[in-house]
Formats: structure tokens, C-alpha cells, sequence
């Protein structure tokens, strides 16, 4: 006599449990809903403040204020000039500044943070591991903590009210090393390395024509927020001469008009958006791989 075994149909019991756990198209449609919905009140700040840039005297100071503005006009944008006239260096000084400082600290952090990693993540020397250990313990201390320190150390070193005060403490932001160095060993393997060695190359031509072109998605999520940060850094109490300042520390003084001055305030916003939008643009592409990437290797 034959004894029967049962039988399993695994194929079917695996249709049935993804089914289960799959959204309906009543429930996919409720999700990119509930999404759209929360990115546009994401943007709303943004909105608001593009939309109030363009409202006259008359609809700042209308009750209850209203969200959209009923006559539009670019008279905000024309005030800036007089309203910094009284200055002792015109507006466009601030803005040059600011794109000065933005685009070499941003170009100089990502080209130090990517060395750095480099080293750390390939390099073979005793104590790696302990110094990356200090790399990540620094993510978790706050610039307002180290505020006395730092003010000695510039201080010693001559940088208070010169140029040095915006580019220098901004190269030696951790987060550019972890991210880099997180990346570097997901995507740069040590048989590449090994195999340029081998062709002749030395450490500069491997870090140039090896390295970095394959870490250009990396490269390019720093450039966004390098620049971001950079570009709204503000060294209170360490910059006093008036040709060196840049436009976020006048910004105060436009806001400082009240109510009155809220379109010209406003418009000195949207004004601060358009170069980190314009970066973003740029570099989003790379953004979400380079992220998701480096943030799960250990």
C-alpha cells in the first residue's frame, strides 16, 4: 500500500499572502492623495511668502489678512535699493559676497569632505577607527555649544572680520565626511583601487580619476547642502566691517521696518530662495540615491 503525502501548494499560498498586504486602487488613490495634500501644505510657507512679496501697502495692512494677493505688484523689489541706501555699501555688494562665499566654501568643503572620507574609509593606519568614531560623535554636538571656543581659536588665528570667518569653519563640517565615507564603501570597491595600483596610478590619480567620478551623486547631495548652509550662515559679533557682510545679516534690518515693510521683507526672501532652489534643481536627481545609499552602510 502507497501512502499519499499531502501536498503544498507553496505558489498559491504566497499569491494569496501578497493579496493580502496589497492596496486596492480605492486605497493606491487615497495614498498619492494624502500625499499631494501633504506636500503642498509642505509648500505652503513657500507660497506665502512668493504671494506676499507681490501684495501693495494696502493688502499687507487689510484685517482679516488674506492668503492671495488681489493686485499684484513688484513695487517690494523696487524699495530694496532705497531702503538699503542709507547703507554704507549698496546691494549688490551683499549679494556678490554671498555668491562669492557660497560657491568656494561649497567647491572646497565637498573637495576636503571627499578626501577625507576617502582616506578614512581606504587608507590602512592605525587609530581609523577611533577617529571616525570622533567624526560621529561631533554630529551630535551643537554649533551654539562651541560658540566661546570658537571665538578664541578665530580669534587667535586673526579670522575675526575677514573672509577666513565664513570659508574656514565651514570645511570642517562633519556630516560631508560621514556621508562620503558611507558611500565610498558601498560604491567604490577595493579591487578597482587595487587594479589602478597595479596600472601605475598613485593616491592623487586614483582619488581624481577613480574616486570621484564614482561618487558623483554624493558630490552633488553635498553641493545641496553645502551651499544651503553656506549661503544662509550668519557670523554675528565676528564680521563689523560693512563691505564684508553678507545678505543674511542685513536681512534684520529690512525686518526690522515692522508691518510697513513686510512686502520689501518678503521680497528679501524669495530673493534668499532662488540660489539654494536653483542648486536643488541641479543636484536633485542624485539626492535620494546618494542618501538612501550612505545612509546604510556601517
Amino acid at each position: 500500500m502507497k501512502l499519499k503525502m499531502p501536498q503544498f501548494n507553496l505558489f498559491k499560498k504566497k499569491s494569496t499572502f501578497a493579496r493580502r498586504f496589497t492596496r486596492s486602487k480605492a486605497g493606491n488613490f487615497f495614498y498619492c492623495v494624502f500625499l499631494v495634500a501633504a506636500g503642498l501644505f509642505s509648500m505652503l510657507p513657500l507660497i506665502y511668502s512668493v504671494v506676499t512679496s507681490f501684495k501693495p501697502i494696502d493688502e499687507l495692512l487689510i484685517f482679516p489678512p488674506r492668503f492671495f494677493v488681489q493686485r499684484p505688484t513688484i513695487s517690494n523689489y523696487l524699495a530694496l535699493p532705497d531702503l538699503l541706501s542709507n547703507l554704507q555699501v549698496p546691494l549688490t555688494r551683499y549679494i556678490a559676497n554671498s555668491l562669492f562665499i557660497s560657491v568656494i566654501t561649497t567647491f572646497l568643503y565637498i573637495i576636503f569632505s571627499s578626501m577625507a572620507a576617502f582616506v578614512l574609509s581606504k587608507g590602512r593606519f592605525k587609530g581609523k577607527t577611533a577617529l571616525f568614531w570622533c567624526i560621529q560623535m561631533a554630529l551630535m554636538f551643537n554649533s551654539y555649544t562651541l560658540s566661546i571656543p570658537c571665538y578664541l581659536i578665530y580669534s587667535k588665528l586673526h579670522m575675526i572680520d575677514t573672509y577666513w570667518i565664513y570659508i574656514l569653519p565651514n570645511l570642517a563640517s562633519t556630516m560631508g565626511v560621514f556621508l562620503m565615507k558611507q558611500y565610498i564603501e558601498g560604491y567604490v570597491p577595493d579591487a578597482l583601487l587595487e587594479a589602478a595600483k597595479i596600472d601605475g596610478a598613485g593616491y592623487w590619480k586614483v582619488f581624481w580619476h577613480i574616486v570621484m567620478p564614482t561618487v558623483k551623486p554624493m558630490w552633488l547631495t553635498l553641493m545641496l547642502f553645502g551651499f544651503r548652509d553656506i549661503w544662509n550662515v550668519s557670523p554675528s559679533n565676528m564680521i563689523f566691517t560693512e563691505q564684508l557682510k553678507t545678505l543674511p545679516m542685513i536681512t534684520p534690518q529690512i525686518v526690522a521696518g515692522g508691518t510697513a515693510r513686510a512686502g520689501s521683507a518678503m521680497a528679501m526672501t524669495v530673493i534668499m530662495m532662488i540660489p539654494p532652489i536653483l542648486v536643488y534643481m541641479i543636484s536633485q536627481s542624485n539626492v535620494m540615491e546618494a542618501m538612501t545609499s550612505a545612509g546604510i552602510k556601517e
